[in-house]
């Protein structure tokens, strides 16, 4: 077994992105950290991952909070290891037309979808950069690309996510770290969406969402690439997905 480690923010229920991510780096051996505000959910990710014979440690990380990220990162460091992966799942997204969008609803969704990432990044770079490698996600949306009503304070926040992954992959990646920014075009088949708009769901069908463990076989292929031909950025969508 070995002693190196990965970052996944952002974890809620069991059945979510960022907890299969979790699953997907304990399943290769690294010791992986859950960060979540809800320590129930995390407890519950953590211990599935134990008895599935991997490692992991839950702790309760509100993203938005600048003190809380240093102390994840500072929890990270203290433990032997190198840091081979962050991912930073951190999401939220509310409907509303700009005229019914407070300016309290606009910075929340920023604080949320941006200013977090940017607390992430900047302390997962810390520690990557005296390693002189890892891997650096930052999961974007449709929304990153293009803004439409009545998701246009949604996609301001997730706008600011790519500009920040693009200026962090031309900063770090001299330096060994590899940033990469994923496109979530469609729906992701998990629990909040089951839960939110099980009809929605339905119509899909078989495959017209996004499955959990398919994007997590992506973000680990992303990671084993060669440093002479890095992805920056992709799009995944579902085959039935227009765009």
């Amino acid at each position: 077994m070995n002693d190196h480690k990965a970052v996944v923010i952002g974890v809620g229920p069991s059945k979510g992105f960022g907890a299969a991510l979790a699953r997907r780096f304990a399943r290769e051996g690294l010791r992986v950290y859950v960060g979540g505000r809800t320590a129930e959910k995390l407890e519950r990710v953590a211990g599935e991952i134990r008895m599935a014979g991997g490692r992991a440690v839950p702790v309760v990380t509100d993203a938005t909070v600048e003190g809380d990220v240093i102390s994840l990162f500072e929890t990270v460091s203290g433990d032997p290891g190198e840091l081979d992966i962050v991912a930073c799942n951190v999401d939220s997204n509310r409907r509303a037309p700009l005229l019914e969008t407070s300016g309290d609803m606009f910075r929340q969704l920023w604080l949320q979808n941006a200013y977090a990432a940017f607390l992430v990044g900047r302390e997962a770079a810390r520690l990557m950069a005296d390693q002189r490698h890892g891997t650096l996600f930052f999961t974007g949306a449709s929304a990153s690309l293009r803004a439409r009503p009545p998701f246009t304070a949604f996609a301001a926040a997730k706008s600011a996510l790519r500009a920040l992954a693009q200026g962090m992959a031309r900063e770090f990646g001299p330096q060994g770290i590899h940033v990469v920014h994923a496109i979530i075009d469609g729906v992701i088949d998990g629990e909040r969406a089951r839960n939110a708009f099980p009809e929605f769901v339905a119509q899909k069908g078989a495959d017209g969402l996004l499955d959990l463990d398919a994007i997590a076989d992506t973000y680990w292929q992303l990671h084993n690439q060669h440093r002479s031909a890095w992805t920056h950025e992709l799009d995944l969508r579902p085959f039935k997905e227009p765009f």
